[in-house]
């Protein structure tokens, strides 16, 4: 149903009156409003004496002014060949917003009623562009200024809305007969329009080009740009998408490129009755037509908050024509809500043919709205969830070829489990994992294996943990004289193990315990905690230290000679200097130049205690990481791999000097190898997809060092569960702000020195993703990232805004018969 209001454009301005009643108050509410409108109108036409309609077109320095209950018409223009339909271009009060503001400026298309031949007013009219849906305004101002910029102030003066066109020689702004709003220059070409910038419609003659998208609004009775759902021309065809973590495409038309003789972008526009694609600039004939009733009167698309992209034609009243999607009922993927089960238009929760109930109906009355896990998944109990499977189901995205990942099935279920935010895996020949599960559909025709992962109710876990209790026991039992036995050994066999440190060459300086046990005040001032052991200052003669106490039960012998080894034969101002280290019986220490500013974390992230740091000290802190990763893969003996950057293991001197530490997870990579296999280690939220692998380079820590970047640049964690659920994930944040042009909304609102250098920090935010491509083969390599950053090196172009995409190392497990074990967790802050 289109909506309806009515108003009064009797002097120039459009007075809103009433908007529409229900249906089954509809008479009664026309006969109230008719009466008040011939009240209203009489009286303006006994003070007037006579009517002007507003004009198409305006002149430069003109403002009008929002009032809270009225609608005013800056312009107005005919449909071609219809003496009553017309466009409207003013502000509009949105009488469905709870409270004030209520107010955006659009363009809207409506029927023109006359009384007595002097007071017309609008009638059943519906919007077709709005400027700040988003930004809703009271008592604001729209200014046409003398500069030719057409803006949005609010009853404060702040600019809500800007076209910013002033400087271009604009002459005026005129609303054309097509219903685009266009700003032009004194040769009359346009400097600016409203079909560059669509909303929700799709007008005839009106061209939604390659990275365009239609973005319906979040429900019928909120205007506001829905988060859920876009429809957008990609390079080979017309596609919509719903959710954005990341986005999952349900419909798709192909546009046909393969004569692209002109090497013009593809487009789609509603032509003659079609929604018709091209491939070449206009005149040209189209490639593909997806059919629609012919246009008996005016005809326009708009792209519903159901996910429906709707035909709607002018018969007396706007009638709902088609769906141009044509898609069935149960195909969309919002029709059942999260997680039901589309069938004959029917809704349900989804049943595993057990005993056991895992799902319930968010609302009983109303089904559509999905369901809800019982015992929703959670990432801090990895064990404690399984795949349950669906028979007889499928999935929208089943339809998109670009959406799904070659592989087997069981490699693709077990890739799910290993995901911590893997929601489901589906299988129809491909592999789909899902981060998000929308609407499934029952279909007894074609065999699919769908899979969604479930928590374990508390009585599995009871018996679970039951087991674990008598298993304890026993391996306890074991433990205790294995230990007796190793300890008899040790005793026997004293120091042999000292003897291994003696015999390193090129070994640092070797400290007693004692030493270390006085110069820590007896290990009282820690200043840092991690997985494998806690740091703590201290004072070695004159120089302030950091000392590493590694836990007996982390860190092996193993381990700990790599370490020393490793970052004993480093020498680079931006790693932290090994001084010593202490093997003295079961105690391992490591003792570091001591760092006093601490770790970048307390830096970046929100702190009352410290000002937000400026853009040149990030970049400079940017570009010391980058120098410390490029010396450790490209200019040591071996190539490095830290395989643990993050904030908490980047330390900070007195000038803001970053410097690399902890290398307790590195891994060496001989020069004739292309990777190493490793089991799955780092902290969760830094790793790169290829870490289902096991097979690693380098290349991992560039994709961490793009995190870590990223959250450098916006002044926020990684991941932040203080965020609402759709803002917890930095990366998914830039992954949507990529696409929608939006890179400035990732910059640190709480720093005006970065908004001020916008377009330098914006360029490093580019950088950024170059790093964080899902194929580590086009990430650069940090020795390109320092020349970025020196200015001497561009970024490359044509990046993949896919940060998650788990292709690649899904495609190397196929044919393998298990994965990596779970990860590591380091926490270490290091060296302070």
């Amino acid at each position: 149903m289109a909506e309806q209001s009515y108003l009064d454009i009797s002097k120039g301005p459009l007075a809103y009156l009433h908007p529409s009643s229900p249906d089954s108050m509809y008479s009664w509410a026309m006969a109230v409003t008719s009466f008040l409108l011939v009240i209203a109108m009489a009286q303006l036409a006994t003070q007037t004496g006579s009517v002007d309609l507003p004009g198409p077109s305006a002149n430069l320095s003109t403002t009008w002014a929002s009032m809270n209950w009225l609608i005013q018409p800056t312009l107005l223009h005919f449909v071609p060949g219809n003496s009553s339909l017309a466009f409207a271009a003013g502000f509009h009060c949105d009488r469905d917003s709870p409270e004030p503001p209520c107010a955006f400026f659009g363009v809207f298309i409506g029927f023109v009623h006359y009384y007595l031949d002097q007071a017309p007013y609008f009638d059943d009219y519906v919007t077709v562009w709005s400027a700040n849906r988003d930004h809703l305004v009271q008592n604001a101002t729209l200014n046409f200024t003398a500069g030719g910029d057409l803006l949005i102030q609010d009853v404060d003066g702040n600019i809500v809305w800007s076209t910013n066109t002033s400087g271009q020689s604009v002459a005026g702004i005129t609303l054309t007969d097509s219903g685009n709003l266009v700003i032009f220059d004194h040769s009359n070409t346009s400097v600016w329009q409203s079909f560059d910038y669509p909303t929700d419609c799709l007008l005839p003659g009106q061209r939604l080009v390659e990275g365009m998208r239609l973005i319906p609004n979040t429900s019928p009775t909120d205007s506001s740009a829905s988060n859920l759902f876009y429809l957008t021309v990609l390079a080979d065809g017309l596609y919509a998408f719903v959710g954005s973590g990341p986005p999952q495409p349900y419909y798709s038309y192909y546009i046909d490129v393969e004569n692209n003789a002109h090497n013009g972008k593809p487009y789609v526009s509603l032509i003659n009755g079609s929604l018709a694609t091209f491939v070449s600039p206009p005149p040209a004939e189209p490639s593909g037509m997806i059919i629609l009733p012919p246009a008996v009167s005016f005809q326009f698309l708009r792209f519903e908050s159901d996910g429906h992209l709707r035909l709607y034609e002018w018969n007396g009243t706007w009638s709902l024509r088609e769906d141009a999607f044509k898609l069935d009922a149960c195909e969309y993927p919002y029709v059942c809500g999260d997680y039901g089960v589309c069938s004959n238009g029917q809704c349900f929760c989804p049943d595993a043919n057990t005993d056991m109930t895992y799902f319930k109906q968010t609302d009983w009355q109303s089904p559509e709205l999905g369901c809800t896990q019982l015992n929703p998944v959670s990432c801090q109990s990895l064990q404690q969830y399984q795949l349950i499977e669906l028979a007889n189901v499928s999935y929208f995205s089943y339809k998109i070829p670009s959406a799904s990942i070659e592989t087997d099935e069981e490699s693709c279920k077990l890739a799910c489990l290993r995901n911590c935010s893997c929601k489901a895996a589906l299988f129809h020949n491909k592999c789909t994992l899902l981060t998000h599960v929308f609407s499934l559909h029952a279909n007894t025709v074609f065999k699919n294996g769908a899979y969604l992962k479930v928590q374990l109710p508390p009585s599995e876990k009871h018996k679970v943990i039951l087991g674990s209790v008598i298993a304890g026991v026993i391996f306890s039992l074991i433990m205790i004289t294995f230990a007796t036995v190793v300890y008899l050994r040790r005793r026997n066999h004293g120091n042999n193990d000292e003897d291994e440190f003696n015999d390193l060459p090129g070994m640092a300086m070797r400290f007693t315990f004692k030493v270390l046990k006085i110069a820590t005040r007896n290990f009282s001032n820690k200043v840092g905690q991690g997985g494998f052991g806690s740091v703590f200052e201290g004072q070695l003669d004159s120089e302030r230290v950091a000392v590493k106490f590694l836990d007996r039960a982390g860190q092996g012998k193993k381990e700990f000679l790599a370490e020393v080894q490793t970052i004993g034969s480093l020498h680079h101002i931006n790693l932290v200097r090994l001084i010593g280290f202490c093997a003295e019986k079961s105690y391992r220490l490591l003792v570091f130049e001591y760092i006093p500013r601490g770790s970048l974390d307390q830096w970046i992230y929100p702190r009352d205690k410290f000002v937000p740091l400026d853009w040149l000290t990030r970049c400079k802190i940017i570009t010391d990481i980058a120098r410390g990763l490029s010396y450790l893969h490209e200019d040591c003996r071996q190539r490095i791999a830290h395989l643990d950057i993050k904030p908490q293991n980047i330390l900070l001197d007195d000038n803001f000097n970053a410097k690399l530490s902890d290398f307790g997870l590195s891994k060496l990579i001989d020069r004739g190898e292309s990777y190493v296999m490793t089991r799955m280690r780092g902290t969760p939220g830094y790793m790169a997809p290829e870490w289902l692998t096991s097979q690693i380079t380098e290349k991992v820590d560039v994709y961490s060092f793009g995190i870590v970047v990223m959250e450098i640049i916006s002044g926020r964690k990684n991941l932040d569960y203080s965020q609402t659920e759709s803002d917890v994930q930095l990366i998914s944040l830039l992954q949507d702000a990529a696409k929608n042009d939006l890179l400035e909304d990732m910059i640190d609102k709480s720093s005006d020195d970065m908004h001020l250098h916008k377009d330098e920090v914006i360029a490093i935010i580019k950088l950024a993703m170059w790093c964080l491509q899902s194929d580590k083969n086009r990430r650069p390599a940090m020795s390109v990232v320092v020349k970025v950053m020196e200015g001497e090196r561009s970024v490359a172009s044509n990046l993949d805004y896919n940060f998650f995409d788990l292709s690649p190392a899904i495609t190397a497990q196929v044919g393998e018969s298990k994965f990596s074990d779970p990860p590591v967790v380091s926490v270490l802050s290091g060296p302070r």
